[in-house]
């Protein structure tokens, strides 16, 4: 079978969205890409079916909700676009806030610290240490 690009980027998206729905049915939550990939599998095929542009970007998001995905994964999706192919041409869809209800306390990235002050390598004496590079090639000199 000779595949477009285009062909066998549908059939990864639909793949992984078949992945992601066995998964649902197991009750195990989600990760970004099958969130992702089942909200776009989602609006490809009802394309397919002729389903309205409107229609889609409202059904689209109202497909997962917070307690279906990992923590974090919401906040992680603010929008899905999505090229699909509709019985009157290619329209570019986009699902806004496409994971809803339910507010995660988790921001994917976000670095959280103790109060206080932290002493690293306290004890420890520090080495004083002189590096020349000879070569014709730069060198990296690292901590380990």
């Amino acid at each position: 079978v000779n595949l477009t690009p285009r062909e066998k980027d549908k059939l990864l998206i639909s793949v992984a969205a078949m992945v992601a729905r066995r998964r649902l049915e197991r009750g195990v939550k989600l990760n970004y890409p099958e969130a992702v990939s089942l909200i776009s599998d989602f609006v490809v095929e009802g394309a397919r079916d002729g389903t309205s542009v409107a229609q889609l970007m409202s059904d689209g998001a109202h497909l997962l909700t917070a307690e279906q995905v990992m923590d974090g994964v919401p906040e992680m999706i603010p929008e899905v676009q999505v090229e699909a192919t509709f019985p009157d041409g290619t329209k570019l869809v986009t699902v806004h806030n496409p994971v809803r209800d339910g507010a995660s306390t988790i921001k994917p990235g976000e670095v959280k610290t103790l109060d206080g002050s932290i002493t690293l390598n306290a004890g420890t004496d520090a080495i004083v240490l002189t590096v020349a590079n000879k070569g014709d090639r730069p060198i990296q000199v690292g901590s380990h």
